[in-house]
């Protein structure tokens, strides 16, 4: 699925006017009536609905709302603020309608003093005011209007996006001006804003509704930024050859663990095992050898001449994908081996947890590291690597766009949508997953399950893609079963397999 920026959105919709072809404010009543819809499925016409509508198109939008509902038998309560002087032409006709039907007496178009109604819990409030055309934050009288409804007890319907959030980028926002919605009704697909972890407060339950936006429109906009769903995995996955044996599988080398850290090494490995992948090879210290070889038996063990810290590189000629990081520790002669290795290693490369850390410390690396090597880092690990802290998710992600295209590499940002940032400057984002995957090993499992993919002849791109689908449905199926609460990074692998049996059938 695309997300598409508030230019784009705008442009969507005059290709769809023209065409479909279909007149702005038939398009508008379209939406209304979804958007109305959506509404009366919740709440009966016994509860009370003041409408806050704003002088643009999403003013409109709230506006036809507001009548709609009051063909329905909802008393319903009007403010129409036209403090300029100025409404948008679809926003004056549905004015007009709604004078017109009667059926709405308490309708005030304010334009200088505004007494506010009293706003109850067993009210329903409609916000209306601004839509995805916003691009300052709000200020005056409207920021003041926004506060009050916020401290209200009465429940909060956003139409396409809550008031004083910006499509794209919040940084410089001021967030005590934005609407805090119980419920935000997105008009056809999910906003940028709507996928960042500090913007959810803003946004509460979330609704995407279809309101028949020209499909070939859709096809011919080009977005920078998608939304992966099962069907896109589904397209990708590449099937098992009914004569396939372990050499033509793929070999994955995983160099991970440091003495006390021997988990990560077991986990990552696990993952990679279930992956599909023909052998795995892990080199490790020499004291995490007993813990290796019984945890995971599968394993072909490559042990390195230091007790308890990788030191040394390996001959990988024969491999045909390296994990490197889970684990590591960051001693100077692991960062001299780590560096080494990526050097005389001619397959894809993953670097996870503490391969990134040494990078971090060893910023001048950076111009060293192969074309598409494929970076898994969580936000506090990418401020490390990017050398100075982000203010907040939309400038991490336009960061980690830059370093991947400036790097030629795939830079996967961990969370909740994580999202791969791709040299070409295109940005996917993932759509599985949740927080019970909030756990220490967690993105172990993720690298292995990318080594994997990478050592079975995924191209890079695709195997980042169908890596974080497989790792976040994992996740997800094994929450349905356990709750998210005892969650552990091992309940992800266990439910790899079943994982793989949903995407395949």
């Amino acid at each position: 699925m695309k997300i598409f920026t508030s230019a784009q959105i705008h442009e969507l919709d005059h290709y769809t006017m023209e065409h479909e072809p279909i007149r702005s404010i038939d398009l508008m009543e379209r939406a209304a009536k979804v958007l109305t819809r959506a509404i009366t499925d919740s709440w009966t016409n016994n509860t009370p609905v003041v409408v806050f509508a704003g002088p643009g198109n999403n003013g409109g939008d709230a506006l036809a709302v507001a009548r709609m509902l009051a063909d329905q038998g909802y008393k319903v309560s009007v403010y129409l603020f036209n403090i300029n002087g100025k409404l948008s032409e679809d926003c004056a006709k549905n004015a007009q309608r709604i004078l017109d039907s009667r059926k709405i007496k308490d309708f005030i178009e304010v334009r200088d003093e505004f007494d506010p109604p009293v706003l109850e819990a067993n009210m329903l409030v409609v916000d209306g005011l601004f839509g995805s055309g916003l691009n300052k934050p709000l200020s005056g009288g409207f920021a003041s209007l926004v506060k009050y409804i916020n401290q209200s007890p009465s429940y909060i319907v956003s139409i396409d996006i809550p008031s004083g959030l910006m499509t794209e980028d919040n940084t410089y926002n001021v967030r005590a001006n934005i609407i805090k919605a119980d419920m935000t009704l997105t008009l056809q697909q999910k906003k940028l804003s709507f996928l960042f972890p500090e913007n959810q407060q803003f946004i509460g339950k979330l609704k995407v509704l279809d309101i028949r936006l020209s499909e070939e429109g859709i096809k011919k906009i080009d977005a920078l930024y998608t939304v992966t769903d099962e069907n896109d995995i589904r397209s990708k996955l590449r099937h098992r050859n009914e004569f396939a044996h372990k050499g033509n599988m793929g070999t994955a080398l995983i160099i991970a663990g440091s003495y006390g850290m021997a988990g990560a090494a077991v986990l990552a490995t696990k993952a990679c095992l279930r992956s599909g992948v023909g052998k795995v090879i892990v080199h490790t210290p020499r004291r995490n050898n007993d813990i290796l070889q019984i945890s995971v038996p599968e394993a072909v063990m490559s042990i390195d001449h230091d007790e308890k810290y990788f030191s040394e590189t390996i001959d990988a000629e024969d491999i045909d994908a390296v994990c490197m990081g889970p684990g590591l520790r960051q001693q100077e002669n692991t960062a001299i081996a780590l560096i080494s290795q990526v050097r005389r290693s001619q397959c894809p490369i993953v670097l996870d947890a503490d391969a990134l850390n040494i990078l971090s410390n060893h910023r001048a690396w950076l111009q060293q590291l192969p074309k598409n090597i494929i970076m898994t880092p969580h936000p506090k690990e990418f401020d490390r690597l990017n050398g100075a802290s982000c203010a907040d998710s939309f400038e991490r992600l336009t960061r980690a766009r830059d370093l991947a295209e400036h790097l030629n590499a795939y830079i996967i940002l961990k969370g909740h949508y994580s999202a791969l940032c791709m040299p070409n400057g295109h940005v996917v984002f993932n759509s599985t997953g949740n927080a019970g995957m909030a756990t220490a090993g967690s993105g172990d499992v993720l690298s292995g399950i990318i080594t994997a993919l990478l050592a079975r002849g995924y191209e890079h791109g695709d195997a980042c893609i169908v890596g974080m689908y497989l790792h976040g449905l994992a996740g997800d199926l094994a929450a349905k079963e356990l709750g998210m609460e005892s969650m552990i990074a091992g309940d992800i692998i266990r439910y790899l397999p079943k994982a793989f049996r949903r995407i395949n059938d």
